[in-house]
Parts: C-alpha cells; sequence; structure tokens
C-alpha cells in the first residue's frame, strides 16, 4: 500500500478531457501495486513536454477521457512489489517516458501519459501530502538509478536527471539514428527542447559545426549560447542558408519537429521538414526523424482533430537514393542510453537543464500549457514539495 493510501484515495492530476487547448487539474485515484514488478515512485519534479502539447492541440489521444497527462519525471521509490529485485524503498530514479513491457526486444514500449487505462500520467499531486505518486511496471528494467549523493540539496541536479526521462536521451539517439561520428556537421530542424539536446548531444560529442533551425527568437538564442550556428527560416530558406555555408551538405541532419511543421507563416505544412533534410545533407551521409509522425487515425472523443494529419506525408525517394543517404528513426528507450547520460550529468559534463525556463506548481499546469504551446516558455518542470 502506497504511503498516503490510509489518508486519501484521490491526487491532482493534469487531464486531457478532449477539448483542443484546454487542460484541466482534476481529482484522479492515488496508484497502488497491480503486478508484483511493479514501483511506486513519490515524484518530486516533473515536466511539460513538447508531445504532451500533440494531446493538447488535439492531433492525439485516447478515446477513455479523462486521463492524466505527463511522461517525464524523478523521485523516490516509496514502495515495491515482492518480485522487484534491483531496487528498494528510498532509491532515487528516473521514471522514462517509455516503460519496459517485460518482452525481450519489444519495440512498442508502455508509454506514460499516453491515455492507458492500466496505468496514468505523471503531472500529478497528492492532496494531503503534496507529493506526487505513479505506478512503474516492469521497474527492474524501466527505472534508471540516481547516484543520491550526487544530488542531495541539488535542486538544478536534480532538474538535469529530469532531462534524461525523454528529451536528453531522444535527442541523444536521434543523433545515433543518423549515423553520427565525431567531426560531422549537422543540421537540427526544430530547437524545441529535444531540438536543443539533439544540438548539445552533437556538441559533446565532437559535431564540427552544428546548425539550429527554427522561427521562435528565444529558442535561437538558447541553441547559440551553446555554440550552435542559429537559422531563423523567418529571414529566409533555411536549406539555402545552410548551403551558402555548407556547400556540399551537411554531413547529417535531424527532424525535431513532427508532423506539426510549419512554414515561414506559422502554417502547419506536411512533409516539410523531411525535404528539408533530404535538400541539405551531403552525398552519403544520413538523417534521423527524432519528431513524432502518427498520421491518419480515425477522430476519437480524446484526439478530434486527428483526421487533420495525413496517413502519409510527401517524400521524395529518389533523392534519397541518388545521394545514398541513409535512414534511422523510431522511439527511443531511454534506458538505452542512461549509463552514458547519467555519468555525463554526474561528472557536471552535462548540464542539459539550461532548456528549463520556468518551474511552477501544478495547480498553474492550464496556464503553463497555454504559454509552452504559444512559444512562451522552452520547457517548463512541475516541481512537488
Amino acid at each position: 500500500m502506497p504511503l498516503n493510501a490510509t489518508l486519501t484515495a484521490t491526487m491532482r492530476a493534469v487531464a486531457w478531457l478532449g477539448q483542443p487547448y484546454n487542460v484541466f487539474v482534476m481529482d484522479m485515484p492515488v496508484p497502488t501495486i497491480v503486478n508484483q514488478t511493479d514501483a511506486i515512485v513519490r515524484i518530486t519534479t516533473s515536466a511539460i513536454c513538447g508531445s504532451d502539447l500533440h494531446f493538447y492541440h488535439g492531433y492525439t489521444g485516447a478515446a477513455n477521457v479523462p486521463w492524466p497527462l505527463g511522461h517525464e519525471a524523478v523521485g523516490y521509490i516509496s514502495e515495491i512489489g515482492d518480485s522487484v529485485t534491483s531496487l528498494q524503498v528510498g532509491d532515487y530514479v528516473i521514471i522514462p517516458d517509455n516503460a519496459h513491457d517485460g518482452h525481450y526486444g519489444q519495440n512498442h514500449p508502455l508509454s506514460f501519459g499516453s491515455g492507458s487505462p492500466d496505468y496514468g500520467g505523471l503531472q500529478v499531486a497528492d492532496l494531503v501530502i503534496p507529493a506526487e505518486y505513479a505506478r512503474v511496471p516492469h521497474a527492474d528494467m524501466s527505472l534508471i538509478p540516481i547516484p543520491f549523493s550526487n544530488t542531495t540539496g541539488n535542486a538544478t541536479k536534480e532538474l538535469d536527471y529530469l532531462m534524461i526521462s525523454d528529451i536528453f536521451s531522444t535527442g541523444w539517439q536521434a543523433l545515433t539514428y543518423s549515423g553520427f561520428s565525431a567531426g560531422d556537421s549537422v543540421a537540427i530542424f526544430g530547437a524545441g527542447p529535444v531540438g536543443l539536446m539533439a544540438a548539445y548531444s552533437a556538441l559533446l560529442r565532437g559535431a564540427s559545426r552544428v546548425y539550429s533551425v527554427d522561427q521562435v527568437p528565444r529558442r535561437l538564442d538558447l541553441a547559440a549560447s551553446i555554440g550552435a550556428i542559429p537559422i531563423s527560416f523567418n529571414a529566409s530558406d533555411p536549406v539555402d542558408q545552410i548551403m551558402a555555408l555548407e556547400p556540399a551538405g551537411v554531413t547529417r541532419a535531424l527532424d525535431c519537429v513532427g508532423f506539426e511543421a510549419v512554414n515561414a507563416e506559422g502554417n502547419r505544412t506536411d512533409g516539410i521538414v523531411p525535404r528539408n533534410l533530404l535538400s541539405v545533407t551531403a552525398q552519403q551521409g544520413g538523417i534521423a526523424i527524432a519528431g513524432v509522425y502518427t498520421g491518419g487515425e480515425n477522430s476519437t472523443r480524446g484526439a478530434p482533430r486527428a483526421e487533420e494529419i495525413p496517413a502519409q506525408v510527401p517524400f521524395p525517394v529518389a533523392e534519397l537514393w541518388e545521394k545514398a543517404l541513409t535512414v534511422g528513426s523510431g522511439i527511443v528507450l531511454p534506458l538505452e542510453h542512461a549509463r552514458a547520460l547519467v555519468d555525463l550529468v554526474a561528472a557536471d559534463r552535462a548540464t542539459p537543464s539550461f532548456v528549463v525556463s520556468e518551474v511552477i506548481d501544478i495547480e498553474q499546469a492550464p496556464e503553463y500549457y497555454r504559454r509552452y504551446s504559444e512559444h512562451l516558455e522552452n520547457k517548463v518542470v512541475i516541481r512537488f514539495p
């Protein structure tokens, strides 16, 4: 039984009710152990992600509304099932956005905050004891231990570890998907949190030049602050700008935007970023698609705008073939890179929390979803006492 179960059966949660551009903070059940491979984690911080905005905008979502949002968090284990062997109560851990489903080699893990009827999101808070609890399935294979002595009393360090739960891992893996090697030049389309983490990863891993493409000035300023070359597509065509600096093209190019990519006028334009990747990448280079593409779904109460996204986007395969480019894409499992990224943060060689623009209380979440959607924030974190 969770530590607070005798006090309350509900907690506050940021929930999606199927209405575009609207989230609510409401009461939802406190999680409990269901299977003996589960762990219950008392969360200390969680975050709002760009992927959450796909739900917020009404493009993706499950039909069984309401359900809690959120898939990035860190905290302390408060309870474990009898079959959990590598963890114990009190361990400080990262909850990855995608938990393991218990099957060897599976490619579609259990994703938090996406409407699963079996477990929920990570943006929730206890009513009586100010804290958040989450049930993590297959805890031995899902949770990422944090070196406790390295974080005691260090709030900034905790935010660094929080970034490993999704965006730092995703940016790191996106670079790997492209076939990156030290010395490569890289163009990254999108300077949201994942795009900034991809640029940061490229610089950490020895890229010769990194171009960061976006239209939001504050994002481009952040990219420049870490050593990337900002490319604003408000000014002119980003492909032309990059090719003027890299006449043969860059070695690697990454899509860190996905299906909500827009043109210079701010209108969603299907396939614009994948086409730009092909145009800026050098012969025999590599591209990676880290942004989410989930079009063609039927409209449901949970995703009323799903049918606006096409099942297919235009993609010039002939150009891909003529250039002999490689392509990498797919979902990211943070556990695959956890040890390397935790070690970088622990050794003060990486501080990915530079993307965080605001730390809020859970009751402020609706306002900060709006601000994040309007590009007034870079990355928003919800902190619990």
